[in-house]
């Protein structure tokens, strides 16, 4: 369970979100423990992921916001910057991290991401390829490896 000083942050954090909702995004804690919340970002219109929604997993150890969250997707997403596994390669969520950043601006990072990967710094290179020389067969393996929430909820994910 979260300490109380990141019990505060986080709940400071959910009241943000809750009271200045931004469109294609939302995050909430689990039930039973504030340091796991699931969040949803939808895919940003004119890319490959216009319309789509992903749902992500977030976890907040005891050292944050002086840590970053461990942030996961857990809808099956094909992205330079995502591997096959969810883990993503944000330098906010790295070396760039700052106890400023909020849950809101890490979700607003990653919408933005899927528009615009760093292709120069890819997780999944065959993804980083294609966006830039073959944009149909990507938003054909986009769309070939999404999930719908419904259907990660029937999995169990």
């Amino acid at each position: 369970m979260a300490s109380n000083t990141v019990a505060q942050r986080l709940q400071k954090e959910l009241m943000d979100l809750l009271t200045h909702p931004t469109p294609g995004i939302s995050a909430f804690p689990s039930d039973s423990n504030l340091s796991l919340w699931t969040a949803t970002i939808t895919g940003p219109a004119d890319t490959p992921y216009d319309g789509l929604v992903f749902k992500l997993s977030m976890e907040f150890s005891p050292e944050y916001p002086y840590k970053a969250p461990t942030v996961l997707f857990r809808t099956p997403i094909y992205h330079p910057n995502v591997d096959f596994s969810g883990r993503i390669c944000l330098d906010i969520l790295k070396d760039r991290w700052s106890a400023v950043i909020s849950v809101g601006s890490v979700l607003l990072s990653l919408q933005s991401l899927l528009g615009e990967p760093n292709n120069a710094s890819p997780l999944n290179g065959q993804a980083a390829e294609l966006w830039d020389k073959d944009p149909a067969e990507f938003k054909r393996l986009v769309l070939a490896r999404h999930k719908t929430p419904e259907e990660l909820d029937a999995a169990g994910l």
